[in-house]
């Protein structure tokens, strides 16, 4: 695979995944490489381990499968009717070898369908008294993105269940220790003012002049050159067909139709294009497979400039799709084979099959792609049409984070704060997270130790601080007291002192404190 940069976080959380039998919650903003970790540890590892995803396209991507295949479950499955039962997958003790679960996209998994897994893995798991049938489980995603989906018509009985629809929420994670790590170097755009703006989108403190900032982006009646490989993202797949169909429909010369194969086991769920795929001389798609030659990876835009036959080794015929890609190179591409995994113990060893197979071009129209299917992927530009606003939490933020650049944005209509949504529950439960395993690293009392020595020896301290909407910043300050201080009525620990990168005095509450240390020579007001 291409080179990973093992910067501190990834090694925090590979250690964890590989060199421990803790839970792990890896989460990250968008770009930060939480794939590119997965895909890591899958191939070094030398645990027994299964990668689970929602979704089939989501399973596909991960090599793994979804999680109701690999369970058994129906659609519908609730925790009561989990019972204990033969293996769906025909090996009764295939759940005793496992040791470790990853389960990849988990902001979209629901709290129900977690207590579906807890239930079984406690029934047909290593250890009957132990959450998840005491598998190591790892959890990876991004809870400011997509939400789990719950219908209308289950909205008000999942209220009288569980707090939230989110993963966390599942009365198996009451009682779960998990070890949090979070990614925070972001790998998909380099200028930092466009990073910062990301923030208070993700986070939903956006101010006026950052909507302002976006908003210049505002173009209602650009038209695209088609040279420029622009994608317009939107919010739902009616309108991404329609606009794929237009385009192509426009074309001049012929259609060609390529049928794909499927073989085994492979169902509609985990397609990742159309059986059909419709497309002509002068398309623009979307690549949908990593290139085994490193040419290019899921989520590359290019254009078909080129159609043809070509002769096999065995005297058939194979069409040849030529590929401009959006960086000028130009590409053959040929069908890919898809295949789906069935997990099966072999002695000791947990091993993996191919059931079901589908061979098509790795390939979809793209000139139009919705946000929720643009999830995870990178462009350099595009076109956000939000049509009458957002209807989920994270929608805008994961449709501007997709793209490498502010510059690479054009927005049809302009991004108002109600056009943001964000679930207070989530910054709730990672905020939590952050402070409960900060306490557990430096305690309070340690904490006030440490400023007590900075304040006597007039040092300066490195802090780096959480503030209640989950917005983390990094500082330099000289403190001059600590101790119990009040706000509105309420009291705490605080600490009064110099912010050098406000040049002026704040006040900070310890307990927000995720980690502090002492600086060895003292800083001066400038």
């Amino acid at each position: 695979m291409s080179k990973i940069e093992l910067n501190e976080d990834f090694r925090k959380a590979l250690d964890l995944m590989e060199n421990s039998d803790k839970n792990v919650f890896v989460t990250g903003r968008a770009g930060t490489g939480k794939s590119t970790l997965l895909s890591y540890f899958q191939q070094n590892t030398k645990k027994r381990v299964v990668v689970l995803a929602p979704t089939g396209v989501a399973a596909l991507n991960v090599k793994g499968q979804t999680i109701h295949s690999f369970f058994g479950f129906k659609p519908n499955v609730t925790p009561d009717q989990i019972k204990k039962s033969r293996s769906p997958n025909g090996a009764t003790n295939i759940y005793k070898k496992i040791d470790t679960i990853i389960i990849d996209e988990v902001s979209m998994v629901r709290a129900d369908l977690l207590d579906c897994v807890d239930k079984f893995l406690r029934l047909h798991g290593p250890k009957s008294k132990l959450p998840f049938g005491g598998i190591q489980m790892v959890f990876i995603g991004d809870l400011y993105q997509l939400p789990p989906v719950v219908t209308k018509n289950e909205r008000d009985v999942f209220k009288t269940l569980y707090k939230t629809p989110y993963f966390y929420s599942a009365k198996a994670f009451e009682t779960l220790d998990v070890e949090f790590v979070e990614l925070d170097k972001i790998y998909r755009q380099h200028d930092q003012k466009f990073i910062d703006l990301l923030g208070t989108i993700r986070n939903k403190t956006i101010t006026d002049e950052d909507i302002k900032l976006l908003n210049s982006r505002v173009m209602p009646d650009f038209e695209p050159d088609p040279e420029e490989f622009f994608v317009y993202l939107t919010t739902t797949n009616k309108r991404a067909e329609e606009i794929n169909e237009q385009h192509l429909f426009q074309l001049k010369g012929m259609t060609y139709v390529f049928k794909g194969a499927i073989k085994g086991d492979f169902g509609n769920e985990y397609l990742p294009t159309a059986l059909e795929l419709k497309v002509k001389e002068g398309a623009q798609i979307m690549l949908l497979n990593n290139d085994s030659l490193g040419r290019w990876v899921n989520g590359s835009i290019g254009k078909i400039i080129e159609i043809y036959k070509d002769v096999l080794e065995d005297d058939r015929e194979e069409y040849v799709i030529v590929v401009e890609l959006s960086d000028g190179r130009e590409v053959e591409v040929t069908p890919h084979t898809w295949e789906i995994y069935d997990f099966y113990v072999d002695g000791d060893k947990l091993k993996s099959q191919t059931v079901g197979k589908f061979r098509q071009y790795p390939m979809m129209l793209a000139w139009a792609v919705t946000i929720h299917k643009s999830q995870g992927k990178t462009f350099d530009k595009v076109i956000i049409d939000i049509g009458r606003g957002a209807f989920a939490h994270g929608q805008v933020y994961v449709a501007l984070s997709r793209c490498t650049s502010l510059e690479g944005i054009i927005l049809k209509k302009p991004i108002k704060k109600e056009h943001i949504w964000m679930d207070w529950n989530v910054v709730h439960f990672l905020t939590e997270c952050q402070y409960s395993k900060a306490e557990e690293m430096q305690s309070l009392d340690d904490k006030i130790g440490r400023i007590r020595e900075a304040i006597n020896k007039d040092l300066a301290l490195e802090i780096v601080y959480l503030k209640p909407n989950n917005e983390k910043s990094k500082r330099i300050i000289t403190p001059f007291e600590v101790g119990e201080m009040e706000y509105k009525g309420k009291k705490y620990i605080g600490i009064r002192a110099f912010c050098n990168s406000r040049q002026g005095e704040r006040v900070f509450r310890v307990d927000r404190i995720l980690s502090l240390k002492v600086l060895e020579s003292p800083v001066l007001k400038e």
